[in-house]
C-alpha cells in the first residue's frame, strides 16, 4: 500500500454543510501527462516525464495502436488542442492550467482555466440520458463513496486525444474518476479507461492533484487561439 492510501485511509477531510467531504478549491496537476501519459523522453517543446498509465502499458486493438501512431507523426495539426477544441475528459484534468471545484447540493461544479471549459458533475442520483450522444465534456453521474467522490462519465464524441501523442479513443469511450483527499493539500485522482472499440481492456491511470495555495489564487483567462482555425474561415 502507497504513502498516498494510507493517508486517505487516516486522513478526515472537512465536510461541507450537507455532510460530503469538502474538496473545493483550486487544484492543479505536477507532471507531464498532457504531453504523453507514457513515460517519455524530451525534445522539442516536450519535457521529459513519467507516465500515469498503471504499468505503463496502453492495451490498443492492433488497428488502434497504428492509429495511434500515426496520430503522434502528425500531433502538430490533428491534436484536437492545436485547434483549440475542447479536452475532453480525463485530459482537462491534466492539462497544465488549474481548475476549480465549487460544491452544490445536487451537483459539484469544475471550472477550468484551460479555455472556458466548465463541467457540472450531477449529485442527484439522475441517470446518464438515453444515447447515443457526443458532448465534448460527455455526461457526469456523481456519488460519494466514502471520502471519495466517484464520477461516471459516457456520452463523448470521439474527437479528443488523452494527451499530445496521439492516444485517442472512440465515442464508445466510458471513464470512471475517483477523487480522493489524502490531507489538506492533496488529492488522488485514479481514472479507469474503458473503450470496447479501441482498447482489448480496461486500463487506468492515477496521479496527485495539487491544492494551489497562493493568497490570490484564482481562476485566469486563458483564450485559446488557432491558426488551424484560421486558415478554415472563408476569405473577407
Amino acid at each position: 500500500m502507497g504513502a498516498a492510501q494510507l493517508s486517505a485511509q487516516t486522513y478526515t477531510p472537512p465536510k461541507t454543510a450537507d455532510g460530503h467531504p469538502d474538496i473545493q478549491g483550486i487544484w492543479q496537476v505536477v507532471n507531464t501527462a498532457a504531453w504523453d501519459i507514457q513515460d517519455h523522453g524530451a525534445r522539442l517543446g516536450v519535457p521529459a516525464g513519467r507516465g500515469v498509465v498503471e504499468g505503463n502499458d496502453i492495451p490498443y486493438q492492433p488497428w488502434a495502436l497504428a492509429k495511434k501512431q500515426d496520430n503522434d507523426a502528425r500531433r502538430a495539426t490533428l491534436d484536437p488542442e492545436s485547434k483549440c477544441l475542447l479536452s475532453g475528459v480525463p485530459r482537462i484534468t491534466y492539462m497544465p492550467y488549474p481548475f476549480q471545484i465549487v460544491q452544490q447540493a445536487d451537483k459539484i461544479n469544475f471550472i477550468y482555466e484551460y479555455n472556458h471549459s466548465l463541467r457540472n458533475v450531477y449529485m442527484n442520483g439522475n441517470p446518464h440520458p438515453k444515447g447515443p450522444i457526443d458532448w465534448w465534456m460527455g455526461d457526469s453521474r456523481g456519488r460519494w463513496d466514502g471520502n471519495t467522490l466517484v464520477v461516471d462519465v459516457v456520452h463523448f464524441t470521439d474527437q479528443t486525444w488523452f494527451d499530445r501523442a496521439g492516444n485517442f479513443h472512440s465515442e464508445e469511450l466510458h471513464v470512471i474518476e475517483r477523487y480522493t483527499p489524502t490531507d489538506a493539500t492533496h488529492m488522488t485522482y485514479e481514472v479507469t479507461i474503458e473503450d470496447p472499440k479501441v482498447f482489448t481492456r480496461p486500463w487506468k491511470m492515477s496521479m496527485p492533484l495539487y491544492r494551489r495555495l497562493e493568497p490570490q489564487a484564482e481562476i485566469l483567462e486563458y483564450e485559446c487561439y488557432s491558426y488551424l482555425i484560421e486558415e478554415t474561415w472563408p476569405n473577407k
